[in-house]
């Protein structure tokens, strides 16, 4: 709960925000959540340094319509990431989300992620096109939970062709 790390993270209906900006009621969140870790339909996961087993993040991936109700499609997901301050810049989140990417598309068969990331959230946009995401040409406003005010988000998507495409070309590049 480092709040910097949060800040554009958690997204939520109105009713639940001012309820969840308090920690004890996310703490039981988290933990209520742990205990669906395994559940074949919960895509949330920490991340952790493979030599001292350090807990540095979490990634999701979730059913697009929670942020976009126009959208019914459960193939079409959401994703998003957050990284401890002291680890970032150092390639975990890029690593970390290509690894949910690789899993959603390959193993899980969904169509395609549409997904954003605040303007002023320059790593976490840039991890996107690092990956091959394109960015639509609209932005769209966005209430996080831990801020205040609507912020402004790129919008980006990636389709498993797309994906698969950009891979490949990278490969084929190295």
């Amino acid at each position: 709960m480092i709040p910097e790390v949060n800040k554009y993270f958690l997204t939520v209906p109105q009713k639940f925000r001012e309820k969840l900006k308090d920690w004890n009621i996310q703490k039981e969140y988290y933990e209520e959540d742990m205990k669906h870790a395994k559940d074949k339909d919960v895509f949330g996961w920490s991340i952790f340094l493979k030599k001292t087993g350090e807990c540095i993040g979490r990634l999701s991936c979730h059913e697009r319509n929670i942020e976009d109700d126009s959208i019914d499609d459960p193939s079409i997901r959401g994703v998003g990431w957050l990284i401890d301050p002291k680890y970032q810049g150092q390639g975990y989140a890029t690593e970390a989300a290509k690894g949910i990417i690789d899993y959603m598309f390959l193993k899980c068969e969904i169509k395609e992620i549409i997904t954003g990331a605040a303007i002023a959230n320059e790593p976490s946009w840039r991890v996107m096109e690092k990956l091959g995401f394109e960015r639509l040409k609209k932005t769209r406003m966005v209430q996080y939970t831990f801020v205040d005010e609507p912020v402004e988000d790129f919008e980006y998507i990636l389709t498993e062709q797309k994906y698969l495409e950009f891979n490949e070309k990278n490969i084929k590049n190295r």
